[in-house]
């Protein structure tokens, strides 16, 4: 919301970097600073994963795979007599 005006109107910015993600320009912009960081020797991969806050997606958790849940039978009147 408290965009710089030469960035121009929130919704263009917006848009714009919409585009920039369709058509590959941050993937470019990326691949294009990791080779510069790699030929300058800048380049160093440290991965740490906490699994205090790693997550499985639910299809990882063990939860039914194929399609929705099959809806519970119908419960039918008896014909035997009511309670009372």
């Amino acid at each position: 919301m408290d965009l710089p005006e030469h960035f121009g109107s929130r919704k263009g910015a917006h848009n714009r970097l919409h585009m920039w993600a369709a058509d590959g320009t941050w993937e470019r912009l990326f691949t294009a600073l990791l080779a510069q960081a790699d030929a300058e020797g800048d380049l160093e991969w440290v991965v740490a994963v906490d699994s205090t806050i790693v997550h499985a997606h639910q299809h990882a958790a063990g939860a039914r795979q194929k399609g929705p849940r099959p809806a519970s039978r119908t419960t039918m009147p008896s014909d035997a007599p009511a309670a009372d």
